[in-house]
């Protein structure tokens, strides 16, 4: 039986509350074993519901809108079968993602297939089991027309779109936006010819009847995002004027930024759908269905990971903790953190938030390199051996995606629930790796 969303009030404050609750929890449950089990992460199962609840809210109950989350943000089977419980579909961008996701239970309409260089084969399933398919640039229109010459059933219903790039700019973190001048993903819409060749494409395939647009996540602001969705609603009328209805459907990506400097969720699902209200109105007048693609909103704040600190030193003078979470488990901290700050949490060893006296320190990680670690020159409290420090926000793009630097095993997850009593339950979502595993991934049972 899943959680039924927290009733109203500060979702920062519920979120806080169920993470103490877990934190001491796991430590009396031998969760976080100085020996055996020093860092793990977890999944607030709770706080999945309420992220679900919250996006499918925001959204006008009158629209047909399929919210397709997107796996390479957390593609832990477990996980994805819980937002799929919640109402959401799956958007996925490679066989590994696509295999899991069935595994998760999605059926083939709660499915989408994203990604720049598709195989044939995963053209063909797709194609043959009617997931919607976003075509990324014209040889791969070309692949999809073979497919579809062969084809023995009519594919007019089928959910197959292209990708636009709307050419709107760029956010503040150029990595994460896909919408500028020059992109890997998607057709230039304003490049010359494109627009008319476009035109031209959905004119000779009436099965091309969705439009897909993405112009990035982390760093792009809503009114940027807004602007590309418009573009692809404005290519969609268009197309719909040459052929009346031909184009039924936008999906419109994902790309909700996320502050990660306190709990609070802003901007929210709401607010992001406010800005589309007012900036393309057209979107909202029933004549087309939506697909979302959100991924790190979703998920972000449902995780944490915990971590003992194994020594202190002091070096320089500025006093180091070094921990057995860092580039493995949060690589894009670790290697740009002025992009990808997180917030290190310090708990005593018993797991209750830390009273010592604040100090000016550096978190380290287990990698063998300079750069890993979660914070540098952080004011905390002092740490010391035995303490527990804790990386919230976590629950995107983090442990679920593990760097295999130095061949460090993954840590295990856990999923948690509070009861009525505040008692907190544990499911494991993905068992420890152990050493033996390390060593089989790494090539160890190749015959020799």
């Amino acid at each position: 039986m899943l959680p039924p969303p927290t009733p109203t009030g500060s979702a920062a404050a519920k979120r806080r509350t169920r993470r103490d609750a877990a934190v001491r929890a796991a430590v009396a449950q031998g969760l976080l074993d100085e020996v055996d089990s020093p860092v793990a992460a977890f999944v607030d199962l709770a706080g999945i519901g309420d992220s679900a609840h919250a996006l499918r809210t925001a959204w006008p109950p009158e629209l047909d809108v399929l919210h397709a989350f997107a796996a390479k943000a957390n593609p832990l089977v477990p996980v994805l079968a819980q937002l799929r419980a919640h109402g959401l579909g799956c958007e996925v961008s490679s066989p590994g993602e696509f295999a899991q996701a069935r595994a998760a239970g999605f059926l083939p309409e709660q499915l989408v297939l994203d990604s720049p260089v598709k195989t044939l084969a995963e053209l063909s399933t797709a194609l043959g089991d009617a997931i919607a398919v976003n075509i990324d640039n014209f040889e791969e229109l070309e692949r999809v027309d073979r497919l579809i010459g062969t084809a023995t059933a009519d594919v007019t219903a089928q959910r197959i779109g292209i990708r636009l790039n709307p050419q709107v700019g760029l956010g503040s973190i150029a990595a994460m936006s896909t919408a500028g001048r020059t992109t890997k993903f998607g057709i230039a819409l304003a490049d010359p010819g494109n627009r008319e060749r476009l035109l031209d494409a959905y004119r000779d395939r009436p099965w091309l009847r969705w439009v897909h647009v993405h112009v990035g996540s982390q760093g792009v602001p809503l009114d940027l995002n807004a602007a590309g969705v418009a573009a692809a609603v404005d290519f969609a009328r268009e197309v719909n004027k040459q052929r009346p209805g031909q184009v039924v459907g936008i999906d419109i990506g994902g790309g909700l930024h996320v502050d990660f400097t306190d709990d609070n969720d802003s901007p929210t699902f709401a607010d992001h759908v406010s800005v589309l209200r007012r900036e393309v109105p057209e979107l909202f007048d029933g004549s087309f269905r939506i697909v979302t693609e959100y991924g790190r909103a979703l998920m972000a704040r449902n995780g944490f990971v915990a971590t003992r600190v194994e020594y202190t030193k002091t070096s320089g003078g500025r006093r180091i903790a070094l921990t057995h979470a860092g580039a493995q488990i949060s690589a894009r901290t670790a290697f740009a953190p002025d992009l990808w700050p997180l917030r290190v949490l310090a708990y005593d060893a018993d797991g209750s938030p830390s009273r010592a006296e604040p100090e000016v320190q550096d978190v380290g990680g287990p990698c063998c390199f300079a750069g890993d670690l979660l914070a540098q020159e952080r004011l905390l409290p002092r740490l010391s051996a035995g303490d527990l420090v804790v990386v919230p926000d976590t629950g995107a793009y983090a442990f679920s995606a593990p760097f295999h630097y130095n061949s460090l095993p993954m840590p295990p997850v856990h999923g948690f629930e509070l009861a009525r009593n505040g008692a907190v339950r544990f499911t494991v979502l993905r068992a420890a790796e152990s050493i033996d595993e390390v060593v089989a991934r790494s090539g160890g049972t190749v015959a020799r």
